[in-house]
């Protein structure tokens, strides 16, 4: 999986305000292929066990109660390089230093509320798509 598959997850804010899939639409436009998809709400266990790496940030109670607030969409997506290139397709964090034509820009409402997760390694995408999908969805 490493190098060409990682993980994105649309979340409470951008799905619950019916942004998915315009967001869905915009990635796939940016050559990602769609592997797997769910739509699910995260309870506070998954949440505080997806984010432990956060435990002890400030921001890490804030992101779980955001991330149990309503249902999201995990999403495993496939092209080359995926990780870099959905990190540049999604922007930066605060959608105001976002550029333009990314998804935070289009579509995230504050550096809180930023409308979509995509992993940060190939490493963490490989074990973050785990955390939602079972191998057997992945193949």
């Amino acid at each position: 999986m490493a190098g060409n598959r990682t993980l994105t997850i649309i979340k409470p804010d951008a799905f619950n305000s019916g942004k998915g899939g315009q967001i869905i639409a915009h990635l796939e436009k940016a050559g990602f292929k769609i592997i797997a998809t769910r739509v699910m709400r995260l309870t506070e266990s998954q949440a505080s066990a997806f984010y432990a790496v956060h435990r002890e940030r400030p921001f890490f109670a804030p992101l779980v109660r955001f991330m149990t607030s309503g249902k999201c969409m995990p999403v495993v997506l496939e092209r080359s390089d995926a990780v870099a290139a959905l990190r540049t397709a999604i922007g930066a964090t605060d959608p105001a230093e976002a550029e333009a034509g990314t998804v935070r820009k289009l579509y995230a409402e504050s550096k809180e509320r930023n409308a979509i997760h995509a992993s940060d390694s190939d490493e963490n995408a490989e074990r973050e798509s785990r955390f939602f999908f079972p191998e057997s969805e992945l193949v």
